[in-house]
């Protein structure tokens, strides 16, 4: 960036200090541990009894380590007409 305002310096001071705390933070990697990356996924289409909305969620491994995860809930019920 040519010209960056505070706003970005600020965005870059918060980025240090998360990167300060979480330096312990990582991957156990043992001899023999697989390098394999892989994914699940899930849906349950209108399965809530409160509002009839769908959730769906992903678990993302990379080996037996779970390094992502999303659940999440519709915010928006679709109705078919027949």
């Amino acid at each position: 960036m040519h010209a960056p305002t505070d706003s970005h310096w600020a965005a870059v001071k918060r980025i240090l200090c998360y990167l300060k705390g979480t330096t312990s933070y990582g991957f156990h990697i043992t001899r023999g541990s697989s390098f394999a990356l892989h994914g699940v996924t899930d849906a349950d289409w209108a399965g809530s009894i409160d509002d009839h909305k769908s959730t769906g969620g992903y678990l993302v491994f990379f080996g037996q380590t779970l390094i992502s995860w999303n659940i999440r809930q519709a915010t928006h019920m679709c109705s078919l007409l027949y």
